[in-house]
Parts: C-alpha cells; sequence; structure tokens
C-alpha cells in the first residue's frame, strides 16, 4: 500500500505522550502492526513544553503547538486547532492524553477517540485513577471511547481490565494502565480499519 493509499490521521496531545508513542512504533516502524494502514500527519498540542513534541521530532513527525487560550479568547482558540485538523482532512483524530475539553460543535466535525484510565462509564474527568482507588474497587483499567460533548460519556470501542493490587498506590496504577492503553490503542485503531469505519 503506499502511502498516498494509507489512512490520515492527526494526534492531540498534553503531555508525555507515552500511549502516543505506541501508535507512532506502529506507524513508523517497519515491523508494526499500523505500518502500512496509517499515516501521521500531524501531532497537535496546546503545550509548547509538552514532552510529546519531542517524541513527534524523534520519530519524524510533524508538531503543531497552538497555546491555549482561555475565557473570551476560547473560542479563538478551539476554531484554530479545528482548522488545523481540517487542513489535513483526517480520517481519524486520535486524543492520546489532551486535557481540553472540546465543544459539542467542535466534535461533531471530527472522528475523535480517546483512551481513559478507567472502565467507563465508571470514573470519567482526569482524576479516574484517584477516584477509582478512593471507591475501594478491586478491578481497573482503560477505555477506548469515542469522544463525544460529554465528559467521557462517548460510545465504547474496547476495554482492557487489571486487578487493583492491595495498597497500591495512584502512581503505580496508573502506571501500569498506561502499559494496557498502549496496546488498547493499536488493538481499537485495528477494529476500526477492519469495520470500515
Amino acid at each position: 500500500m503506499s502511502g498516498a493509499d494509507r489512512k490520515r490521521i492527526v494526534v492531540l496531545a498534553s503531555g508525555e505522550g507515552s500511549v502516543a508513542q505506541s501508535l507512532f512504533d506502529s506507524v513508523t516502524k517497519v515491523d508494526g502492526a499500523l505500518h502500512k494502514k496509517l499515516f501521521i500527519s500531524a501531532v497537535i498540542t496546546e503545550n509548547p513544553s509538552a514532552g510529546i513534541v519531542a517524541r513527534a521530532k524523534a520519530s519524524s513527525i510533524e508538531s503543531t503547538v497552538i497555546p491555549f487560550r482561555s475565557g473570551a479568547e476560547r473560542a479563538q482558540w478551539e476554531r484554530e486547532l479545528g482548522a488545523a485538523i481540517a487542513a489535513m482532512d483526517p480520517w481519524l483524530v486520535v486524543s492520546a492524553g489532551f486535557m481540553k475539553i472540546l465543544s459539542a460543535d467542535f466534535v461533531k466535525r471530527f472522528q475523535i477517540i480517546n483512551t481513559h484510565p478507567s472502565l467507563l462509564p465508571l470514573f470519567p474527568g482526569a482524576h479516574a485513577v484517584r477516584d477509582a482507588l478512593a471507591a475501594g474497587v478491586s478491578e481497573s483499567g482503560c477505555t477506548l471511547h469515542f469522544v463525544d460533548a460529554g465528559v467521557d460519556t462517548g460510545a465504547i470501542i474496547a476495554q482492557r481490565k487489571l486487578a487493583v493490587a492491595p495498597n497500591e498506590s495512584e502512581e503505580s496504577l496508573h502506571e501500569r494502565i498506561k502499559v494496557l492503553e498502549r496496546e488498547l490503542i493499536i488493538f481499537g485503531i485495528l477494529a476500526l480499519l477492519e469495520k470500515g469505519e
């Protein structure tokens, strides 16, 4: 399959990008599961110091920083973000640790998926791992889901589970969940490709 035949994706991320790295490797390495199927048009972040920028550069993937603006300028920031994504005409937008809520109008424009460190619908939001431990659950995991206008309320694509260890710390559990997220994002995108979505 030539480069022109591969489906284009855009990656949104705000932080270190460890989950996104698994996607980069799967797409850019010859033995990667997504190597002949996808092309990463760009990584877009709102955080100029995000580790994802260096990861993208190391993988020869273009990155763009669109600094976040709040208050009265938030709508303009979202318009700029939307224009940057639309210019690449992606098949899929992958939110991999993108820590901004997008408007209902925005998420209708694109097919967006997101990884989340809990077994949704349990523990949505920014503190999922902490909330799960506070609730005393014996099982946790991660979810790949479509993004809609709610907070982690979109249709579930796939999930992975793990047992919570006795007296486990938030940091330890989150790191173990990230290992599952790195696998799940590849599995989920392959499933979407097979379905032709």
